[in-house]
């Protein structure tokens, strides 16, 4: 008998799909254009089946580009989204995922002049409306990942499952391209004495050309290297606290409104801050910003320095994960030997999706080799990087013996979307659907065809 491995219903995946889709409508600029089907309170728009599709076209999976298939997944999630918001012991965070939209919608209009040309930008109406959408992302997001992990909170599997599982469905496995797994150490340049002090110096004089009659806003827009508000002459709203670098928030704070401060040190670079309004715990700011870029001199004095800790790693003097921790300014990795990660934690990483600095730094390197010092980037900042190749591990099929984690958490995940499948089809029943006519050819699982049916 041949067995067919449905990958369609990966939940985890299908929600990361309605925050993709939701956000890209933003991007994009769309309207609401029609509503394909109704479960109890919760909607689904042609847009979001559209959207949903051109996604899986895009990340190669053929099999979500049947529109009928695509639906019968969303309808799926939704059941579960408006079951959560009626379930009791899913802590309610309506409260919290208002003010992250809030803050959201902030980030966005800090890349515009003004909240008008936002939002015609993306065609919404009010900032309400706009905001409005924002919170229902995050929700949906976070009511349907709530439920998910209620429902499969107890799966696992056992080696005999995760044996048969392969034995199963090994021919339908997919084939593992060319990976790495990599360590990196990164610094940042450190500017001079001097260097800081002509920061300073110019920051001041901005700061006494506005309190000679210049205002800030015309300084910011002039001066200003932060690339979110200097065109809305570095003016930041509705600040919640917490939210800014400790520096910042902690000058910001101190200040009386309309009150400038003196430069500021931050990790970002120097900063002069203006206090417009403080309301309780949310304040406006406006802020000029130098970047603390290095010069030639100070990036070569950070190469030499790091040659310096490769050569003593490659003469055993320290181990890469002990210099790694000793020395390494990337916070993300400092702590783990300077290990890497992709965007789904895995330190195994596909050679073929490496940024291209870096995958031209690794060219011809092999198991235990450090590359030589080179220029980089790390968190917006100018840096200097050496990465050492952990391990390489060329393509292959997928086999028990050499993957058997990644055969075990697809085992899981099967599991998981079987639990959730089966919970599903117990609550469709006693939920309301409506489904628009154009669908009304699809074929879907019979136990939601009926309940389609009788509405």
């Amino acid at each position: 008998m041949t067995h067919k491995l449905k990958f369609s219903f990966l939940l985890g995946v299908f929600f990361t799909f309605f925050s993709v889709t939701a956000f890209a409508q933003l991007e994009k600029g769309k309207l609401v254009d029609g509503i394909a089907a109704v479960i109890g309170d919760e909607i689904i728009l042609e847009s979001d089946i559209a959207e949903q599709m051109n996604y899986a076209a895009q990340q190669g999976q053929g099999q979500m580009t049947d529109k009928c298939q695509v639906i019968e997944s969303i309808l799926t999630n939704k059941i579960i989204v408006y079951e959560a918001k009626r379930d009791t012991l899913i802590e309610n965070r309506s409260a919290a995922i208002k003010e992250n939209a809030q803050l959201k919608y902030n980030q966005i209009m800090a890349q515009f002049p003004d909240e008008k040309t936002m939002l015609a930008a993306y065609k919404f109406r009010t900032g309400f409306e706009m905001r409005s959408a924002i919170e229902k992302i995050d929700s949906d997001q976070y009511y349907g990942q709530a439920k998910y992990m209620s429902i499969t909170d107890k799966a696992d599997v056992t080696p005999n499952e995760v044996t048969d599982f392969y034995n199963m469905y090994r021919l339908e496995l997919p084939e593992v391209r060319d990976e790495v797994t990599l360590a990196q150490i990164s610094i940042h340049p450190k500017l001079t004495d001097a260097h800081k002090q002509e920061i300073i110096d110019r920051l001041k004089k901005i700061k006494q050309d506005i309190l000679n009659g210049e205002s800030f806003d015309s300084q910011a827009r002039i001066y200003s290297e932060d690339p979110g508000s200097a065109a809305a002459g570095g003016l930041i709203k509705n600040i919640s606290k917490g939210q800014m670098v400790k520096p910042f928030e902690a000058a910001a704070l101190n200040l009386q409104e309309g009150e400038i401060s003196d430069p500021v040190e931050s990790e970002f670079g120097f900063h002069i801050i203006q206090l417009e309004r403080k309301a309780g715990k949310i304040y406006d700011a406006r802020h000029i910003l130098i970047m603390a870029t290095p010069t030639a001199e100070e990036i070569e004095t950070a190469r030499r320095d790091l040659d310096k800790i490769r050569t003593d790693i490659s003469n055993g003097k320290i181990t890469f994960k002990e210099a790694a921790y000793k020395y390494s300014d990337d916070k993300r990795t400092k702590f783990n030997a300077g290990i890497l990660t992709d965007n789904e934690g895995s330190d195994k990483m596909e050679k073929i999706n490496l940024p291209p600095t870096l995958g031209y730094q690794i060219i011809g390197l092999n198991k235990g080799d450090i590359t030589e010092v080179f220029e980089d980037e790390l968190n917006r900042k100018k840096s200097v990087s050496i990465v050492k190749v952990e391990e390489v591990i060329p393509a292959h099929q997928l086999t028990i013996e050499t993957d058997y984690d990644r055969i075990k958490q697809m085992a899981l995940n099967k599991k998981r979307n079987e639990m959730v499948e089966k919970w599903v089809k117990q609550r469709i029943p006693n939920i309301f659907l409506s489904i628009d006519n154009r669908y009304s050819n699809c074929q879907f699982d019979p136990d939601l065809q009926k309940s389609v049916l009788s509405k």
